[in-house]
C-alpha cells in the first residue's frame, strides 16, 4: 500500500461532471489499497473571475483582501470534490489551508510555504479517509489567509508529499504529460516518457505552463517523486521527472523548447559603471516583491554602461514607476525604456554539457528565418533569447525542426 498525493488542476475540476470523473479516478486508485490526499485547484476560469470582482473594487486591490476573496475557488472546489467522493461511498474530508494549517511567510499573492502540519491528516488517513486539500493557499503566523500565486496547487501538492514522505506525487493536468514543447503550436512535438529534475526545473521557470517551478524546486529538494498524467485519459504513464541523468536513458542534446510571452523588457540607459550599481537598479525592484529574469549589463563605455532585465508584463508599470522614482535619478540613469512586445524563447537539455555547436545550429536557424535577436542568456544546460513576439511561433517552429525534437535520437 502507498501514500499517493493527486493534484487535479483548473480544466480537471472545470465542472460537476468532470469533478466526478476525477472522483472516480480517486476511487480507483482508493479500491487499489492505496492512502490517497487529493489537491485541487479552482474550478477553470474561477480565478480569473475572483481576481476581476477584487479589482472592481480596487484598481490595485489590497493584497491581504485580494488573498481572501481568491482562495475561495480552492475551497469550494475541495468541498464539490469530497461530496462527489462520499456519493460514491468513500470516506472523505475536505480542508482549506488553515485547518490543516499550511503555513506561509506574509508576501501575500506570493507566499511561500514553511511549514505543514500532517497530524491532522495522518489520523484521517489511519480512519480510512480521503483527505482532500483546497491547493494554492496557506495562513500565515497572524492567522491570515495567504495565496502561493498562480500555478501555487502544485507546490501545495508536492509540499504536502514531501511532509508526509508520500510515495508519488502525481499532477494531473489536461496534457498527458511533458512535451517537447507547446503541442498545440507544434502539432510534431513528442511526449517525453523522463526528463530530469533540473531540465524540468528550467523549462518551467522558462515559461512551461505543466508545472509552477516552485513545485519543481520542492520536489527536486526534497526528493519527491514526480510524475505528469492526463485528467482525461484512463491510461498511460504520463511523464517522470528522474532526480538523476541516467546514462542507459535516451540523452538527446535538446530536450525541450520553452517560451514565454508574459515578459517585458526593460532597459536603464547611461547608468554609471561602478561597483554595486546593479544593487541600486535592482534593490528597489526586489523590495516591491517583483520577479526579475534574464539579467544583462552591457562592457562599460567612457565610464558608463546599460542595463537590461526582464519582468512579468503584469509587473512593468509598477516596476517602471519604481525605476523612474526611487532608482533613475539616484543612480544617475540617462533614460528608462521598456519593450512589452517581446517574447522568450529557450532550449532545455542536459546534452549540452557534452555537446558544442548547439548555440551557432539556434543562432543559423533563427537567422534563416530572418528572426532578429536582441538578448541573450546561457547556462550550462541551457540557451535563452529575447525576440520580437510576432516572431516566436515561427522560431518554436524552425528550431524544432532544426533540432529534430519530433524524434527520437541521440547524437
Amino acid at each position: 500500500m502507498s501514500l499517493i498525493v493527486q493534484k487535479f488542476g483548473g480544466t480537471s475540476v472545470a465542472n460537476p461532471e468532470r469533478i466526478k470523473a476525477v472522483a472516480d479516478k480517486v476511487a480507483k486508485y482508493k479500491s487499489q489499497g492505496h492512502d490517497i490526499i487529493v489537491v485541487v485547484s479552482a474550478m477553470s476560469g474561477e480565478t480569473n473571475k475572483l481576481v476581476s470582482l477584487t479589482q472592481e473594487m480596487m484598481t490595485q486591490p489590497d493584497p491581504r483582501e485580494y488573498d481572501i476573496v481568491v482562495s475561495s475557488g480552492e475551497q469550494v472546489t475541495s468541498g464539490l470534490t469530497a461530496l462527489a467522493l462520499i456519493n460514491l461511498g468513500i470516506k472523505a474530508k475536505s480542508y482549506a489551508g488553515h485547518q490543516i494549517k499550511i503555513l506561509t511567510d506574509d508576501a501575500y499573492t506570493k507566499a511561500r510555504i514553511l511549514s505543514i502540519d500532517n497530524k491532522k491528516i495522518n489520523t484521517d488517513l489511519e480512519q480510512g479517509y480521503v483527505i482532500v486539500v483546497a491547493g494554492f493557499q496557506g495562513v500565515d503566523k497572524n492567522g491570515d489567509i495567504t495565496t502561493l500565486g498562480r500555478g501555487g496547487s502544485d507546490t501545495t501538492a508536492v509540499a504536502i508529499a514531501a511532509a508526509l514522505k508520500a510515495d508519488e506525487c502525481q499532477i494531473y493536468t489536461d496534457v498527458d504529460g511533458i512535451y517537447t514543447t507547446d503541442p498545440r503550436l507544434v502539432p510534431e512535438a513528442r511526449k517525453l516518457k523522463s526528463i530530469t529534475f533540473e531540465e524540468m526545473l528550467e523549462l518551467a521557470s522558462l515559461g512551461s505552463k505543466v508545472l509552477q517551478t516552485r513545485s519543481v524546486e520542492c520536489a527536486g529538494k526534497f526528493k519527491v517523486k514526480l510524475r505528469v498524467l492526463s485528467s482525461f485519459e484512463a491510461a498511460g504513464e504520463g511523464t517522470i521527472i528522474t532526480f538523476e541523468e541516467d546514462e542507459k536513458m535516451e540523452n538527446p542534446i535538446i530536450s525541450g523548447i520553452a517560451f514565454n510571452r508574459d515578459e517585458a523588457e526593460v532597459n536603464i540607459l547611461g547608468v554609471p559603471d561602478k561597483p554595486g550599481i546593479a544593487y541600486q537598479i535592482l534593490g528597489p525592484v526586489a523590495d516591491a516583491n517583483i520577479d526579475v529574469d534574464m539579467i544583462i549589463q552591457n562592457i562599460g563605455t567612457d565610464g558608463a554602461t546599460d542595463f537590461t532585465f526582464t519582468v512579468h508584463k503584469r509587473d512593468l508599470k509598477k516596476t517602471l514607476d519604481i525605476l523612474n522614482s526611487k532608482v533613475k535619478d539616484h543612480v544617475g540613469a540617462k533614460e528608462v525604456l521598456s519593450d512589452d512586445k517581446i517574447a522568450k524563447l529557450s532550449l532545455v537539455g542536459v546534452g549540452m554539457k557534452s555537446h558544442a555547436g548547439v548555440a551557432s545550429k539556434m543562432f543559423r536557424t533563427l537567422s534563416e528565418e530572418a528572426i532578429n535577436i536582441s538578448t541573450i542568456s546561457t547556462s550550462e544546460i541551457k540557451i535563452s533569447v529575447i525576440l520580437e513576439e510576432k516572431s516566436l511561433d515561427d522560431a518554436v517552429k524552425a528550431l524544432h525542426k532544426a533540432f529534430e525534437l519530433d524524434k527520437n535520437i541521440t547524437i
